[in-house]
């Protein structure tokens, strides 16, 4: 293997890139634009859902059980409303995503100790916001049931609402997340994004580059000279790969600086997964563009073979628990899946080589399958 032909090889890639305004652009522009749009887009916390009340009591009672999803931070009040009608055709025209009915003799029917059933009306669309749209209502109801109970029992023995408390609570339930205390979505989607990011740009540049080659003709002049296939296949990846662990370092400096997702591993572990990982996505490109003729075919196939397991089989939108046996094997034998937990354990959790190891050999081993396919299936002479 001949180092000036490599460098040589790499150089001419080098001037082509820069040559190309359009590939530059996407070369280093088009990684920050897809973590910002896609990081403030892919926004899973359920917040400020907007609703608004139908009080059919009025009264101090039942105000008081309104104003308890006024002051939520997980609801947005829009006001009351003064019959169903009106409420069911705010939800129809998607302005408010649900309302609460309290009925009438509310407050008289908690007052002589009786229960009372309140309506809550959501919308469904989305089943997932739905889901916790009902967990939030479910929430503030045990609450407001548990001071009720506290009251009463504070009465009915007469002694004081905080002794009345800890017999009615007499086992107490506290919750602590672990890793992610603040429970923020963007703390792990933002770090992800990195792995998404990664799966898709340097396999599409690196298939295009190729591809175009045969394209144009010029790959012939490959094909004539004395640049072995190895040669030509680490020199026309080479710029890729350290492109690719540019845009790698950059979008961890906007997942932790501008999204403030915790890093709490060793940033040269993640920097060596990274470089593995960007290493065996432009060989993905590169085994790619070996079974394609144009360009256009080259974009449909790269999207087919990166985004699809990027999305559904990394962890990042799906659970990997929640995957049958068959996706959950195909999740396996991807790397976005075996990079996601790495981005996970370096982010979150402060792990190192000692406990992600195994993804990493999975990252090593994923990429010498890769060249060892694409050097034995690429071949200097050319196909008629």
């Amino acid at each position: 293997m001949n180092t000036e032909r490599i460098m040589a090889t790499m150089t001419k890639e080098v001037n082509e890139i820069l040559r190309d305004r359009l590939f530059m652009t996407l070369a280093f522009i088009s990684p920050v634009l897809m973590m910002l749009l896609m990081g403030y887009g892919m926004n899973l916390d359920v917040e400020n859902i907007p609703i608004v009340i139908l009080d059919y009591d009025d009264t101090p009672a039942s105000r008081d059980y309104a104003y308890r999803y006024v002051d939520s931070r997980y609801f947005d009040f829009k006001g009351f409303v003064t019959n169903e009608h009106e409420l069911e055709k705010l939800i129809m025209a998607a302005k408010v995503r649900g309302g609460i009915i309290i009925p009438e003799h509310f407050g008289a029917r908690l007052a002589s100790g009786q229960g009372v059933e309140v309506q809550t009306l959501i919308e469904g669309v989305i089943p997932l916001r739905a889901n916790m749209t009902k967990g939030y209502v479910i929430a503030i109801n045990a609450y407001v049931n548990q001071e009720n109970l506290t009251g009463f029992l504070s009465r009915l023995q007469g002694i004081p609402r905080e002794r009345a408390a800890d017999t009615i609570n007499s086992i107490r339930l506290e919750s602590r997340y672990l890793y992610n205390q603040a429970v923020k979505s963007v703390w792990s989607l933002a770090p992800k994004l990195i792995m998404l990011i990664l799966m898709m740009t340097p396999p599409f540049l690196t298939s295009v580059s190729v591809v175009r080659e045969k394209e144009r003709g010029s790959i012939l002049n490959i094909y004539a000279s004395t640049v072995s296939r190895a040669e030509y296949i680490i020199g026309k990846l080479g710029p890729y790969a350290v492109i690719a662990l540019f845009n790698g370092v950059l979008l961890w400096v906007l997942a932790t600086q501008l999204f403030l997702a915790p890093f709490k591993g060793s940033f040269l572990f993640f920097l060596l997964c990274t470089s593995v990982y960007a290493i065996c996505t432009t060989g993905l490109g590169l085994l790619v563009s070996i079974f394609v003729r144009t360009q256009i075919a080259a974009i449909v196939v790269t999207m087919m073979v990166t985004v699809v397991p990027a999305m559904l089989y990394s962890g990042i939108l799906i659970p990997l628990s929640s995957l049958g046996t068959l996706p959950k094997l195909l999740a396996y034998l991807a790397p976005a899946m075996h990079y996601s937990m790495i981005i996970d354990g370096t982010f979150l959790k402060g792990e190192g080589f000692a406990t992600l190891w195994i993804h990493f050999m999975n990252l090593v081993i994923y990429t010498t399958v890769l060249f060892a396919l694409s050097y034995s299936l690429f071949t200097k002479r050319p196909k008629s």
